[in-house]
């Protein structure tokens, strides 16, 4: 069975459905309880690729030296953070997460489907995994 294949019957499993149904509120609840069941703490994160933001310096044109500015005030997908808790759920946003940057122990709300656990051994990458997988494809 290919990764993708045990991804997809790990999804189903948690919402006892034939196929992955599709992200709305109720299934974003569904998920926000599952992690909250399973998610093991203290849990370190960082992001999966640039967060919106860092696209004009990470892939186009910006200055690397600005965006290392910026970086100093905004959260950046090469940060490491604790998780805090849970914030919220926006229906075509996701879940958001309390995180608080390891450098600096600033505090910014993100999107859960922008990070991924730091440990890649641990359940929570998988658990993380799966929801952004979930999340971007469904």
């Amino acid at each position: 069975m290919s990764k993708f294949d045990k991804q997809r019957q790990r999804l189903t499993d948690l919402f006892g459905t034939e196929g992955v149904p599709a992200v709305k509120t109720e299934t974003l609840e569904r998920y926000l309880d599952h992690l909250k069941r399973n998610l093991g703490f203290p849990c370190q994160l960082t992001g999966i690729e640039d967060f919106p933001w860092e696209e004009f310096y990470v892939i186009g044109p910006g200055s690397k030296k600005e965006h290392e500015q910026l970086r100093k005030t905004k959260p950046s997908y090469m940060d490491i953070y604790e998780w805090i808790s849970f914030d919220n759920v926006k229906s075509r946003a996701g879940i958001f997460v309390n995180v608080q940057r390891m450098s600096d122990k600033k505090q910014f709300v993100l999107p859960l489907a922008d990070l991924k656990a730091t440990n890649k051994k641990s359940k929570n990458y998988e658990l993380l995994d799966d929801f952004s997988a979930w999340f971007v494809n469904w």
